[in-house]
């Protein structure tokens, strides 16, 4: 079969579409140092976004606790003046004694639960700006991978540019019908549309090819032979 032949042609096109699938691959893959530096990334922001919603919702607790305090406080020293403007007797003494000793073990309540809320306050601040910390440390650190990674894609899509162009071309000289269907059984077979013959097999799925299928394959003709087994086209080099 000449160099020139149809399905020589064919042979190099599927040759340029394996190495256009190695390289939209290798595109697709990421570097693990730069996977690694984003799983950071995401994992600071969580925590962070975590820690900052947490921390609203003890700021928010904290708040409205000492909203309450301080209204507890006003009612305690409304008590006093009342006290000291009303209580004429010993029995109004003791009743106005009452509603402010209680108001006072409610107000002593309320400091008591204020501590520690402020204590875990403090706490997720500090959390909070510990992880910004860290954020701002990773991000010249990612943001040199993701350059590293952009020039690594660019270089694999100029490389393959080169090779879209030769396929196309290749294309243009085949017929479209072979063509489309050497794209369709690529499609279903794993990226292989066309098998070599080698020692009577077929490459494509290893097996023994009868010889009238060895014989008009190596003719090189139209319609193109087929592997009564995968159903790819055949071709015998050489």
């Amino acid at each position: 079969m000449s160099d020139t032949g149809p399905f020589q042609r064919l042979y190099r096109v599927q040759q340029l579409d394996l190495d256009l699938d190695r390289l939209r691959a290798e595109e697709a893959s990421i570097p693990e140092p730069l996977r690694e530096a984003r799983a950071g990334q995401e994992r600071l922001n969580n925590e962070l976004e975590d820690t900052e919603i947490t921390l609203e919702g003890v700021e928010k607790r904290i708040r409205q606790l000492e909203q309450d305090l301080a209204g507890t406080r006003d009612q305690m020293a409304r008590a006093r003046e009342e006290q000291d403007k009303n209580a004429f007797d010993a029995r109004t003494q003791s009743q106005y004694g009452s509603r402010i000793q209680m108001l006072g073990e409610r107000a002593e309540e309320m400091e008591e639960d204020l501590a520690p809320l402020r204590e875990r306050a403090r706490d997720l601040g500090n959390r909070a700006a510990e992880l910004r910390a860290e954020h701002r440390a990773l991000r010249p650190r990612l943001a040199e991978l993701e350059a590293q990674d952009e020039a690594r894609v660019g270089g694999l899509r100029d490389q393959g540019a080169g090779m879209r162009e030769e396929r196309a071309t290749l294309v243009a000289s085949l017929d479209s019908r072979t063509v489309k269907e050497y794209d369709l059984i690529r499609r279903a077979k794993k990226g292989l549309g066309l098998a070599e013959i080698q020692g009577g097999r077929c490459t494509g799925c290893n097996v023994n090819l009868p010889v009238n299928v060895q014989q008009r394959a190596a003719q090189g003709k139209l319609p193109p032979v087929k592997c009564p087994s995968c159903g790819r086209f055949l071709i015998k080099l050489g």
